[in-house]
């Protein structure tokens, strides 16, 4: 529907006010398309806010945004900044083990929005959190407010890192 529904929304070309219909809407357009209304930078912080589950994961779809992505944000290998983190959103859903180890904890706020995870992306969020090399600290510091905010990747920790929290 919703395809059919960017379909008909372009149909006339890109309207001006494309920020203002729906995030999930903007999945089916191309940056290209988004080009004449705004950056690529914008489209992607759109599309970070979108339900990409309306995309199945090893859909050709959501793997060319994720690839379109990075290169907008010009980000040439595995280590990725806070500020592009932040425009990426859910799309760091999708990325491998070897981004999440790489760019420390930077990628855990969004992280903890994902749905699911593949093997390799828990071992590697694991790694991240057990280091205590991020914004949040070693599991032994964490408070009730750390845990709302990695609410999401609880249940990804396994038991060495759950008996460190302080009750």
């Amino acid at each position: 529907q919703l395809s059919c529904l960017a379909k008909m929304v372009t149909l006339h070309g890109i309207p001006q006010d494309l920020d203002s219909y729906p995030e999930d809407l903007l999945l089916f357009l191309s940056p290209s398309d988004y080009a004449a209304t705004g950056s690529c930078r914008q489209y992607f912080a759109n599309i970070g806010k979108a339900n990409l589950d309306v995309l199945r994961r090893e859909s050709s779809r959501r793997k060319q945004l994720l690839v379109e992505a990075l290169v907008c944000l010009k980000i040439p290998g595995p280590q990725v900044s806070e500020e592009n983190a932040e425009i990426l959103g859910r799309l760091v859903c999708d990325l491998g083990g070897e981004y999440i180890r790489s760019s420390g904890g930077n990628l855990l706020k969004q992280l903890s929005q994902c749905e699911s995870f593949l093997p390799d992306q828990e071992e590697a969020i694991r790694s991240v959190i057990s280091s205590g090399n991020t914004t949040f600290g070693p599991p032994e510091a964490w408070s009730a407010f750390t845990l709302n905010e990695l609410n999401g990747l609880i249940p990804v920790f396994d038991h060495s890192i759950l008996q460190k929290i302080p009750k």
